[in-house]
């Protein structure tokens, strides 16, 4: 796109700052059922749903927790049983012998330091085995402790669309979200864009005509 219909675009829309609430708010209304679409029952199946969503669909990871979380429900369980046995069950998840090293990793680690209970804090999070700083965010917000934004592949298409960030990196893109978003809205923020990026702003073919946010977009087509 030319960078001199760029600058026009988001002159017409005006500076990000003063749409990024009205953005909000018309997602908050538009999509009043956008939450995490991993089903889970307690803060450690929580946990293991999302170190096991990556690389593979949420459909894919609910598909087989339903029966991984009636075998295991502590975090002794997943220790208790040879890895062999482990990777087999959540085979279908993909990257299956690295998926089960580092959960039976955070599980040892829960145990030695935690009680065996899930934190909530961002560093001791990041201290589990497999949990990058996209886990740690998504956990800690379903957690009700919010201290960052997920950046997926939805948050960062719309992130830019929006023109609320030139990065392509998810952490400076996160850093840029922080900046613009108030905290409050840190742990819904995530689910609205991916939830409008999956309904509306569909990568190849985004519906901008259907868009509630389009006056207020500069990659807007209307």
């Amino acid at each position: 796109m030319p960078r001199s219909y760029v600058r026009e675009a988001r002159k017409r829309v005006g500076p990000k700052r003063a749409r990024i609430r009205p953005i909000i708010e018309r997602l908050l209304h538009k999509h009043a059922d956008a939450a995490i679409a991993l089903r889970f029952g307690s803060d450690l199946e929580l946990l293991v749903s999302v170190m096991l969503s990556a690389q593979t669909t949420d459909v894919n990871v609910n598909r087989v927790t339903e029966r991984l979380f009636e075998k295991y429900k502590t975090p002794e369980d997943y220790l208790a049983v040879p890895v062999e046995e482990l990777e087999r069950d959540i085979f279908p998840t993909g990257f299956y012998r690295q998926k089960a090293k580092a959960i039976r990793g955070t599980m040892a680690l829960l145990l030695e330091d935690y009680d065996g209970e899930v934190p909530s804090k961002m560093e001791d999070l990041l201290r589990l085995p497999g949990v990058a700083r996209k886990t740690a965010n998504v956990v800690a917000a379903e957690l009700g402790e919010p201290q960052g934004i997920v950046v997926d592949t939805h948050v960062r298409r719309l992130a830019q669309r929006l023109g609320l960030t030139k990065e392509e990196d998810p952490v400076k893109i996160e850093r840029d979200l922080q900046k613009l978003v108030p905290r409050e809205y840190w742990g819904i923020f995530p689910h609205l864009l991916i939830w409008h990026g999956r309904r509306v702003c569909i990568a190849r073919n985004p519906k901008c005509e259907r868009c509630v946010v389009n006056d207020l977009c500069p990659s807007s087509r209307v």
